[in-house]
């Protein structure tokens, strides 16, 4: 006995196949996302992958599903706008289980070479030799260096011994007893390979005792020459890890703005993980480390913190030409985005030199920094002084 297959009967067998397919698919994002979950609850350095996943998520739009489902059922479909090009099962699959795009080379490219997610970022202002191949790095260190036992002993130490950076005379304008600046470290533990014993990998480069944290107090000391009162916070905020830092940073900020009002202008100050032929420059025979400006994108004071990097970076220009790498924007899923400038329309994040630079390096440049801080600072006090036309 033969059996006929209608019309009718096609299509309910294409749709069952449909279907098939719609649900295996919907269990596959399932699985991933639950894998992908179990993943970083166990290593938190996978977290990459997490970001991965969410930027596939994305792509999953209400119109996008309800095409799925418009594979089973043709009415749906109806309510929809006419799409010039219909949905391709296959590339969908392949995008959100690989995170790449057939139209985008650069989503293959970004997981072979290294750093590539940097192209994220967005060059505000260059300075002298920056480009995209050499924005700032946000390193993070293997979990096991974070532990103080396993830190590594100490050379070069005489390096650290506090000299006064000039500026004995009374400066014309002060702050009196008013502190308006606030310094702070959101990534406390980043040092400087010249002074840790024995290490050579910029991975390895952090240390409980030298650190970015010895910057502050050469640069409170050199705009307090300047008339220009400021305050450093050394609080460990990378006691609970690095992905935690900005959180605890955050809480020491806002702490710090309330219980003093005076406060103004927030630096965040950190180390960049670049090497040394990127982050040093050499000034009237000397040599200094180069700062790098870095705004998040994401946050409601992006364009007033903009606008204070740049004066900056334009006064450094004008008196200590290529000590500036710029100003840099970071945003999106591969980086913090806010960096605690949302607190304050005055916050910035200063890069101070690399994992190679000395802090006869530093130094020059916090007093570089402290000179045109200094300078813009008054002036715009004058012109806030000014009273208003009528």
């Amino acid at each position: 006995m033969k059996h006929i297959k209608g019309p009718g009967m096609i299509i309910a067998v294409q749709g069952t196949s449909l279907l098939k397919v719609a649900l295996a698919f919907m269990f596959f994002l399932i699985a991933v996302f639950t894998l992908s979950g179990l993943m970083t609850s166990l290593k938190p350095e996978f977290r990459i992958t997490s970001s991965s996943l969410n930027d596939a998520a994305t792509n999953i739009n209400g119109e996008l599903l309800y095409r799925m489902m418009g594979m089973e059922n043709h009415q749906l479909l109806q309510t929809l706008p006419e799409s010039e090009e219909p949905v391709k099962l296959s590339n969908l699959v392949f995008k959100l289980s690989t995170n790449m795009s057939l139209d985008d080379p650069r989503s293959f490219l970004g997981r072979e070479l290294p750093g590539f997610s940097l192209f994220d970022g967005k060059i505000l202002v260059a300075g002298e030799g920056t480009n995209y191949t050499n924005m700032p790095i946000e390193s993070a260190p293997p979990i096991e260096v974070l532990k103080t036992e396993q830190e590594a002993a100490l050379k070069n130490t005489e390096d650290l011994e506090e000299k006064d950076s000039g500026g004995a005379a009374s400066p014309p304008n002060t702050t009196g007893d008013r502190n308006v600046v606030y310094l702070y470290f959101s990534h406390t533990r980043e040092s400087y390979l010249p002074y840790l014993d024995g290490v050579t990998d910029p991975d390895m480069a952090y240390h409980s005792k030298v650190n970015v944290t010895n910057i502050g107090d050469r640069l409170k000391q050199s705009l307090e020459n300047k008339g220009v009162g400021t305050t450093v916070d050394k609080t460990d905020a990378m006691s609970e890890g690095f992905n935690q830092s900005y959180l605890v940073s955050r809480n020491v900020v806002q702490t710090a703005m309330t219980g003093d009002r005076n406060l103004k202008y927030f630096i965040d100050i950190h180390r960049d993980a670049l090497r040394k032929d990127k982050t040093t420059i050499q000034i009237g025979g000397k040599s200094f480390a180069k700062l790098a400006f870095v705004i998040g994108g994401n946050n409601p004071n992006s364009e007033k913190n903009k606008k204070l990097a740049i004066e900056i970076h334009k006064l450094l220009e004008k008196k200590y030409k290529g000590l500036s790498r710029g100003v840099i924007e970071k945003k999106g899923a591969y980086t913090n985005g806010k960096f605690n400038q949302d607190l304050s329309q005055n916050a910035i994040l200063i890069e101070f030199g690399g994992v190679d630079n000395t802090f006869e390096e530093l130094n020059r440049s916090a007093d570089a920094l402290a000179d045109v801080f200094s300078e813009f600072y008054w002036q715009a006090e004058d012109v806030n002084a000014q009273p208003s036309g009528n």
